[in-house]
């Protein structure tokens, strides 16, 4: 298929360049924005997953992606995590639309619905997933950054796109989870009104849709993991870490490796409260030497061979404050500065401040340390500032400036060689596939139904469809075995397969008829008083609660060709 966008192609087009006066961006168009050899080749992926003609591709993606780059400009998508450099943000979105529709290809949808029904909405689906993969961080250029414009007047999205020149700088303190809500503010600058009519006619895809733009993947179904696993290819291909792997691993491991490789250390590697320690434990915190203990963090999950660990200790900070592992200083940052005093000695550290909870829970932990930590003012040689291409350089024979190439495009020519190849297009056996798999389904769903329920959270697990002891997750390994939360898990069963209890003859829920044909199975473990259903409580970092669920006798009914992933340290069985 010949490309739309490979007219007088240039082996790498110049980027913008920052304005000397006053170091100001300046704008740039939305053609001059996507004309990078990278973006032209991505914009050639997503068009030759969508198999619409020009006019159609036109209107329905590129027009969307056109007014997206408008309004982003040059933009970084973090701070100093994933795309953390000038033009980062719209890279990132033009990466998880290529990467979602990838990912789409291996779905019939809407789940559950005929196979006309599905062929008619084939269009719409592509389309809607690619807008909330597209829209799926634009909330933060509104709440994330400040943006100034060169008149001095603070620019916001909401007021139509930048018209001059403009600088940025992050907010301190800013909620870190604040963005994900934040999309609804814009979404309609980037579709315009035939577009949101038009999905408003496929009331489970625009359901969908709307809780993806609102921050609420839970309520999302398929639409939400597919924009996830895009998410983390992207960001994982990024900071250099392994796309194909990202894409294999649950929403939850890489805080979970986190969380389990600062536990290994401070228990079992670290010294406490004494002089040429690593981390200092008081009554209400522990203080840990923030380089020296990011740096053994990094060396001991690399050589539990690891994969996706970010390459710096900044994207690492990124990340441990991203998922509230750390707390933040008063003005946002994941990095204090405070005074050890004990008797005659003192030496002020750079510090990451945790709770003692999150490293030993409720075990015994070590005697708080008898000196002080005193917390001392913010020392701004800890901030970190956007890379962004050289500014310009003098040419020796004219006196003029010139335009300098983006120093990431130098490093690495085929910048997106790793990603790229994950969207090679293959022959269209997915849809035979997932055909067969579905009769097969069906039948098993007519003959043994708790046996089909189960089936698919093993395969759930298997393809990480199914999330284990995140947050969100319906599945957690406790106590050496395997908690299933009920009514969540099975309801989100029913949401797949509508219509599973109908020749049941029994005015039942179906989530309910569900519940009932896995009991039948009798490969839950009962309680000593006879009752099926177990009692977790929760209790993380942040908050305590309950969950209620079935405990499998034998967690290898789940896990035949994988280990059983370690307990969640933050449930606990109520034995009573």
């Amino acid at each position: 298929m010949l490309s739309l966008f490979r007219h007088k192609r240039q082996k790498l087009s110049p980027p913008p360049t920052v304005s000397v006066a006053g170091g100001y961006l300046p704008i740039e168009s939305a053609h001059r924005l996507l004309a990078a050899e990278h973006r032209r080749q991505l914009l050639d992926r997503i068009w030759q997953y969508t198999a619409l003609s020009h006019a159609q591709f036109n209107q329905l993606y590129l027009n969307p992606i056109h007014r997206y780059a408008e309004q982003v400009q040059q933009l970084p998508a973090s701070e100093t995590h994933h795309h953390a450099y000038l033009g980062g943000m719209l890279d990132h979105g033009l990466e998880l639309v290529a990467c979602s529709l990838k990912l789409r290809q291996s779905y019939l949808l809407p789940t559950g619905a005929a196979p006309e029904d599905q062929a008619a909405q084939t269009d719409a689906w592509s389309a809607g997933i690619a807008y909330g993969a597209l829209l799926h961080d634009v909330g933060k250029i509104a709440v994330d950054l400040l943006v100034e414009r060169q008149d001095g007047h603070v620019w916001h999205p909401w007021q139509g796109s930048l018209d001059q020149p403009y600088r940025f700088r992050y907010i301190k303190g800013r909620d870190y989870h604040l963005h994900g809500a934040a999309a609804g503010l814009l979404y309609n600058q980037i579709l315009d009104r035939s577009i949101l009519d038009w999905l408003s006619g496929f009331p489970s895809l625009w359901a969908s849709l709307l809780y993806v733009l609102a921050g609420q993947y839970e309520r999302a179904g398929v639409l939400g993991e597919l924009v996830m696993q895009a998410d983390r290819v992207s960001t994982a291909q990024n900071i250099g870490g392994n796309p194909k792997k990202a894409l294999q691993a649950p929403t939850h491991s890489l805080q979970h490796h986190l969380i389990s490789g600062l536990r290994h250390l401070v228990q079992h590697e670290l010294k406490l409260n004494q002089p040429g320690a690593a981390g200092w434990l008081t009554q209400d915190a522990l203080w840990l030497v923030s380089k020296t203990v990011t740096d053994k963090l990094r060396a001991y999950l690399l050589s539990q061979s690891i994969e996706g660990i970010p390459s710096s200790n900044l994207a690492v900070f990124d990340e441990l404050q991203s998922h509230g592992l750390v707390e933040s200083t008063p003005d946002g940052k994941a990095i204090w500065t405070a005074l050890v005093a004990q008797g005659n000695w003192e030496q002020a550290f750079t510090f990451l401040r945790l709770q003692p909870a999150l490293i030993w829970g409720n075990e015994d932990r070590p005697e708080a340390f008898s000196g002080t930590v005193s917390i001392a003012a913010h020392d701004h040689s800890t901030d970190t500032q956007i890379p962004t291409p050289a500014l310009e350089t003098v040419s020796a024979r004219s006196g003029q400036s010139q335009p300098q190439p983006d120093p990431m495009a130098l490093e690495d020519a085929d910048y997106l060689g790793t990603l790229l190849d994950m969207f090679e297009l293959e022959e269209p056996k997915a849809n035979d596939a997932l055909s067969e798999r579905a009769v097969k389904t069906s039948t098993l769903q007519l003959d043994n139904p708790g046996q089909a329920f189960l089936n698919w959270v093993k395969e759930g697990i298997l393809s990480r469809k199914l999330i284990i002891n995140d947050s969100k997750a319906k599945i957690h390994t406790v106590d050496g075995s395997v908690f299933l939360v009920t009514p969540g898990l099975f309801q989100r069963y029913v949401q797949e397969f509508p219509g599973i209890a109908k020749n049941s003859g029994q005015e039942i829920e179906e989530w309910r008829w569900v519940q009932k044909q896995f009991e039948k199975l009798k490969v839950h473990r009962k309680r000593d008083n006879g009752l099926n259903i177990w009692v977790c409580q929760v209790e993380g970092p942040r908050k305590k609660g309950k969950l209620q669920g079935y405990l499998l006798e034998k967690p290898k009914l789940l896990f035949e060709a994988t280990p059983v992933p370690s307990d969640n340290i933050f449930l606990k069985i109520e034995k009573s």
